[in-house]
């Protein structure tokens, strides 16, 4: 079994309740980009303690660049829209996105977009976009997808926050399961693999939890409950398990981001609410990289914030607009095993891929 950031596949392949969390779960090689923070350069990251210069290059995004305004990007939002249903049931094929919100990759050519305004998967093969249409009696519609994850087998597993479901598919099949339609969550939304454990950890984001289940989808624990004390969250979101079973999770109405073992007992957390770089406004998706650097993106800043693990901010890459190397909302992330980096840029309609390139 591979793990989570390396898979191979063979078949190519969620103050005011209701108003918060519709809010919350509502740029080829190029060149460098880093914005500065306080008392830190603006050249690439220099790790004195192991002599490694970071930088991150923008590679590229799919769809492929449009000059389109934002009017424009709204009514084809409006129309999407309306459309994605009577486009799955006919069969009609779109290479657009329209609110991605995670992605799963194999590599910069082969990836896979889960989209809200689609509300399917959207599978990308050299830059070819494909709705999944999935076959599956018991759901009509799947409203609100949130999160990702692969599986091992070839197997994705993605959640849907209206629902309180999360379902399975392989790649290439269009046949959709309900992973455990007997346990009851609350508004699923993050969810992630360990590949240590053999465990599904979802966060439940109405209940201000995780949920941590076996691979066939049994309720092994839950970890938290509302509060601000360590290991309670208030309205967590995404999380992202790296290859050493470490568990990070955006708790994002505490604007920190909380690291767990792979038992689930609480290690450390940082991040706090402000303005300027390095704090949280509104943190959504996480991934960390090969070298254990954690990217947290905050969908009211428009920016990817980069962390090491004491909660130090390395830099901040983005700012908001429709450019390359520019966001509006961003939500997931997802970092695969040779650094580069996935980002659902939610509202731009789109995926920007990055990649993280060491110099010793």
């Amino acid at each position: 079994m591979l793990p989570q950031n390396s898979f191979g596949f063979t078949n190519l392949i969620k103050m005011n309740h209701e108003f918060y969390l519709k809010s919350l779960l509502a740029g080829t090689l190029i060149m460098v980009i880093f914005f500065p923070v306080r008392g830190q350069s603006q050249n690439p990251v220099n790790h004195s303690q192991n002599k490694k210069n970071y930088s991150i290059h923008w590679v590229s995004q799919f769809p492929e660049a449009k000059s389109r305004k934002k009017s424009d990007n709204k009514e084809r939002k409006t129309r999407k829209n309306k459309n994605w249903f009577s486009d799955l049931i006919f069969g009609e094929k779109s290479a657009d996105l329209v609110k991605p919100m995670s992605v799963l990759a194999v590599n910069p050519d082969t990836f896979w977009v889960a989209d809200q305004g689609i509300g399917s998967i959207l599978q990308v093969f050299n830059q070819v976009g494909e709705i999944t249409q999935f076959r599956n009696k018991a759901v009509e519609s799947i409203p609100s997808i949130v999160g990702s994850c692969f599986m091992p087998n070839d197997k994705i597993l993605f959640t849907d926050s209206k629902l309180n479901k999360i379902f399975q598919f392989v790649p290439g099949d269009k046949e959709l399961q309900i992973l455990n339609d007997s346990i009851v969550l609350e508004q699923p939304t993050g969810i992630a693999y360990s590949v240590v454990n053999k465990q599904i950890w979802v966060v439940e984001t109405k209940a201000h939890r995780i949920a941590v289940l076996n691979d066939k989808g049994k309720l092994i624990k839950q970890i938290g409950g509302r509060g601000n004390a360590p290991g309670e969250f208030n309205f967590p979101t995404y999380i992202w398990i790296d290859r050493s079973g470490l568990v990070y999770v955006v708790d994002a109405m505490n604007f920190r981001v909380q690291i767990f073992d792979k038992n689930g007992e609480y290690i450390s957390a940082f991040g706090e609410i402000g303005d300027a770089s390095g704090y949280f406004s509104r943190p959504k998706g996480i991934a960390t990289d090969s070298f254990g650097h954690i990217y947290v993106s905050d969908a009211l800043f428009h920016v990817i914030q980069v962390f090491d693990r004491t909660g130090k901010l390395l830099y901040s890459l983005g700012s908001q607009g429709q450019e390359k190397e520019q966001f509006w909302m961003p939500a997931g992330i997802y970092i695969d095993h040779k650094d580069f980096i996935y980002i659902a840029d939610s509202y731009n309609s789109r995926v920007q891929i990055f990649q993280l390139i060491c110099a010793d």
